[in-house]
């Protein structure tokens, strides 16, 4: 599922990973899932740990590049006043399955400490709504997601 989300994201950005610079799709991608990740108004080591995982695997990178774009993602994420800064750069370069890939990915990091808050549902239906992701298509995301971690509720859903 994220194979194409990585394909394109790394054929995005540019040489230099030690520079993550507006525009990057790997930091708008960073900051959304950080603004996620607190968006319940907690960020556990599960989350991190989910967050480093997911990165160093979508872009293969080092310790020191990765720890790069956390900073940059997080410096970004609390500068911003809403998401549509990040989704609007994105929304023009991914196609429809990537940023389907890309709301799969923010559920990821939702379920890493295997809770799913109503802040945190509302974060991802914004970004989705965004990004032009069908309210089918995020709840099947999520579904998806959910199973995988175990988690059965069929309560709904923005």
């Amino acid at each position: 599922m994220f194979e194409r989300l990585q394909r394109l994201l790394s054929s995005l950005s540019r040489g230099d990973r030690q520079n993550f610079e507006a525009g990057d799709p790997r930091l708008a991608v960073m900051a959304l899932c950080i603004q996620v990740m607190e968006a319940d108004g907690k960020v556990l080591d599960a989350e991190r740990s989910a967050l480093r995982e997911r990165f160093r695997a979508l872009y293969e990178l080092d310790e020191a590049d990765l720890a790069a774009l956390i900073e940059a993602g997080t410096a970004a994420a609390s500068e911003a006043i809403d998401f549509f800064q990040f989704t609007s750069e994105l929304k023009r370069q991914l196609s429809e399955e990537q940023k389907v890939d890309l709301v799969g990915l923010l559920w990821e990091i939702v379920y890493a400490d295997g809770e799913r808050s109503e802040l945190e549902d509302h974060a991802i239906w914004r970004i989705a709504d965004l990004l032009g992701v069908s309210g089918r298509e995020r709840i099947m995301k999520r579904q998806e997601v959910a199973g995988r971690h175990g988690d059965n509720r069929t309560g709904d859903d923005n």
